[in-house]
């Protein structure tokens, strides 16, 4: 059995390394303020085990960043790109317009026109997959997937049910994917939703008999307002981490081919799994 190992979140590291992610920019503001920062923790995740790294360009869409995006999603693709082996992958990740936790704010199909924008500045950056990730809205999920398609490269899609696991069903979500399947992904992933809400999930795509690699990075805590993301047992990675792969284990247990981590997670977690696959045989291997 072949597992693909993905890195974990940049905006919780950022934040436990004293680089600040405020609002609108988010983590995309350490692309000016901490590019140096930036490499070291898809080093790190490199050094912990994973293999395919997304690029810190989550929120770096005209819309939010205005007239140097391009040249902040370019750059976010170049340190991710020479900051892991050359035998690794980097992921272009493309959000949702609106707010991934508010599904009831999705422009839906309209949306066409931005998503093509990003998907096809992602490409040009050089990435080798352009990962649609955190959509809780069906249509623009779709939307999102067959923007990206028209650029020729691999596109995964990663859905959601928020933080806490009602923004989709189960069956929801499986029909949402059966729908990006047909669209031309080659992987569906359910990504920032809880990691003990997150097997339900999992189920519910493998059962489906998609025909693609399913997978899984969920969130290790909680939404705060004040600081973004609250993450469990901050002062006890090791055995947070553990925690994690005790829900990571059972992922894979049930068919997930591609695991990794979301909010909340770090360096650590994605140690924890790479270790366990190791003394399991299982191979970490891209793409």
């Amino acid at each position: 059995m072949n597992v693909t190992l993905l890195d974990g979140p940049i905006g919780t590291e950022l934040d436990a390394r004293g680089v600040p992610t405020p609002l609108p920019f988010w983590s995309a503001s350490a692309i000016d303020d901490a590019p140096g920062i930036l490499a070291n923790i898809h080093q790190d995740y490199a050094s912990a085990g994973a293999v395919v790294h997304t690029a810190n360009t989550f929120r770096t869409r005209r819309r939010t960043v205005g007239p140097t995006w391009r040249e902040w999603t370019n750059r976010a693709v170049q340190i991710a790109r020479h900051s892991v082996g050359p035998s690794h992958q980097v992921a272009g990740s493309l959000a949702p317009l609106e707010d991934c936790y508010r599904p009831d704010r999705s422009p839906g199909k309209a949306s066409y026109e931005e998503h093509l924008e990003m998907a096809g500045q992602l490409a040009q950056a050089g990435c080798d997959i352009i990962l649609c990730e955190t959509f809780p809205h069906g249509v623009e999920a779709i939307t999102a997937v067959e923007a990206a398609m028209t650029t020729g490269c691999p596109v995964w899609i990663a859905l959601t049910a928020g933080p806490d696991a009602d923004l989709l069903s189960p069956i929801e979500m499986r029909r949402i994917a059966k729908r990006c399947v047909a669209a031309g992904v080659s992987a569906v992933l359910v990504n920032c939703t809880p990691a003990s809400a997150t097997l339900r999930y999992v189920d519910a795509l493998t059962d489906a008999s998609l025909g693609v690699p399913v997978g899984a990075y969920a969130n290790a805590g909680r939404a705060d307002e004040k600081m973004g993301w609250s993450a469990d047992n901050q002062s006890k990675p090791f055995e947070a981490a553990a925690n994690y792969l005790s829900y990571a284990q059972k992922w894979i247990d049930r068919g997930a081919t591609i695991v990794g981590g979301c909010c909340g997670t770090g360096p650590h977690h994605i140690t924890a799994i790479s270790q366990w696959l190791d003394s399991e045989g299982l191979t970490k291997h891209v793409g």
